[in-house]
């Protein structure tokens, strides 16, 4: 079992994320840490108490984290996921608490606490691993490697070259490719493959129970966001993309190249440059995903709800 800490934005790929990581077998979750992206950091905490609650996972340590990027105005994605930043079911009150409104340092000392070096799967701003390395120079020698879910080979979503998790703190972008350590970038150039189409949805709805009628209605309305804005027939279910890459590389075919993050660009800022063939002449400081095996991704997260809600039922 890989030690994994799951940095995130919730947000409804967020959420298929979260589901993930805390079902499959290869992953021991140590803790969930939330930061302001998909919607505000109070919003996006809540929501991570609201998927933990809903799906029985109780003993994974949630950590609120920054709540502003290191520099530039706060950017919110209200109009992809709606106000609450996880519009669509209707959420009782949380049971599981917040461990810690300090996520930040409670990464440091469980990062310096543990045995063997921990996979980072950070699938929003990456404010708080930024913060976390800056703070912490130390750190990177108890980080395996740090996989994200964010930026692209192609074109962007928030702009027509930025994807949203690298355009909201391109500053902290720019901190974790230029930090040294192993990082993998699971772009919306992969992640755009992971549609849940009618197919999905009929082996989600096969599972039965809460959980999943939960997990369709975030589909629908993400679904329709997603029609709606950009016309896709499906919604991509991004975040998990990232989860699957740790628990089975070879879903998630990547290649080495360099990446580096515009900062200045008046048309570009937080759009990820990827040399993909080597015309920089710099050396590659990422493993950028290329490939995406769909069928074997949507086993990994049927499989995912299917596990969390028999251990529901057993409960």
């Amino acid at each position: 079992m890989k030690p994994v800490v799951l940095d995130c934005d919730p947000g409804h790929d967020d959420a298929f994320a979260i589901l993930l990581a805390a079902a499959h077998p290869a992953i021991r979750l140590l803790a969930i840490s939330t930061v302001a992206g998909n919607q505000t950091l109070a919003k996006t905490t809540l929501n991570a108490r609201r998927v933990c609650t809903l799906a029985g996972i109780t003993d994974v340590p949630i950590v609120s984290g920054q709540a502003r990027p290191l520099v530039g105005p706060v950017e919110l994605a209200a109009d992809v996921h709606g106000e609450s930043g996880l519009d669509g079911p209707n959420f009782g009150p949380p049971s599981v608490p917040v461990t810690s409104t300090d996520g930040v340092g409670y990464l440091r000392e469980l990062l310096r606490g543990s045995p063997e070096p921990v996979t980072v799967v950070a699938v929003g701003p990456l404010t708080n691993i930024a913060a976390l390395l800056l703070s912490t120079p130390d750190v990177g020698r108890h980080i395996a490697e740090i996989v994200i879910m964010g930026g692209s080979t192609e074109r962007g979503n928030s702009t027509p070259y930025a994807e949203f998790n690298i355009y909201a703190d391109p500053e902290a972008a720019a901190v974790v490719f230029g930090s040294g350590l192993p990082v993998v970038m699971c772009g919306l150039n992969v992640t755009h493959q992971a549609l849940a189409g009618a197919k999905v949805r009929r082996r989600i709805a096969e599972v039965g129970g809460p959980l999943a009628g939960a997990c369709l209605e975030l589909l629908d309305f993400f679904g329709d966001t997603y029609q709606r804005l950009w016309g896709f027939p499906a919604p991509p279910v991004h975040d998990p993309v990232a989860v699957a890459r740790v628990i089975d590389p070879g879903i998630v075919g990547c290649v080495p190249s360099r990446v580096d993050v515009e900062l200045a660009g008046t048309h570009t800022r937080g759009a990820t440059s990827v040399d993909l063939h080597r015309r920089t002449g710099l050396e590659p400081n990422a493993l950028v995903a290329t490939e995406l095996d769909a069928d074997r991704f949507w086993e990994l997260m049927v499989d995912a709800i299917a596990v969390l809600t028999e251990r529901g039922r057993a409960a």
